[in-house]
């Protein structure tokens, strides 16, 4: 089974999101949710992020690599939207990683290095109509184009969130789908 460490999106860490770590947790892996927001949660976006601009992203990515902590190298990395800037960063920089998730969001490889590390698999997943994830579609496209063993999935619809059962924007039907997709990868890796 596969050791996870898994990072919220910009509302928090949210009951879906401990939702989401607990589907993962029922198939056996180890699941680590550090709250980078301290016990905050926010009722939007926006609202979220206000918090991350208020707060700093260089102290909010302290806090993410901070959460690596004692734990073993070999994790799975995964980010939910705000998550994947932390997740990403790991899986691309720190030695040993297992794989990684990319939720919501993607950032182009450059921006932690040249190219991703061939030893990592990774899964791209978003919604095809997502104002937000549309902006990240050609970093993903590109990463996925470019890594040897990486899989972009695209989901209709437009909510951004929509793997988050505590919000308006949650799709349970591309969810479960979601959520197969990333047991077998995590069965794989781990």
């Amino acid at each position: 089974m596969a050791e996870v460490l898994l990072f919220h999106h910009v509302q928090g860490l949210t009951d879906g999101v401990r939702a989401f770590a607990d589907d993962l947790r029922q198939s056996g892996h180890t699941v680590h949710t550090p709250d980078l927001f301290e016990g905050r949660t926010f009722g939007s976006l926006e609202q979220g992020m206000a918090y991350v601009r208020e707060t700093g992203f260089d102290v909010l990515g302290e806090r993410g690599a901070a959460a690596v902590g004692d734990l073993r190298p070999e994790l799975v990395h995964v980010g939910l939207s705000f998550g994947v800037t932390i997740a990403q960063k790991l899986a691309q920089t720190r030695p040993g990683a297992r794989g990684a998730l990319l939720l919501h969001a993607c950032i182009p490889v450059t921006e932690y290095g040249e190219s991703w590390p061939e030893s990592v698999p990774v899964q791209i997943h978003g919604k095809e109509g997502d104002e937000y994830f549309d902006e990240d579609l050609p970093a993903a496209r590109e990463l996925a184009a470019s890594a040897r063993s990486a899989e972009l999935f695209l989901y209709p619809g437009d909510q951004h969130l929509f793997t988050d059962s505590s919000l308006d924007a949650f799709d349970a039907e591309a969810t479960e789908l979601l959520l197969a997709r990333v047991r077998t990868f995590l069965a794989a890796v781990g």
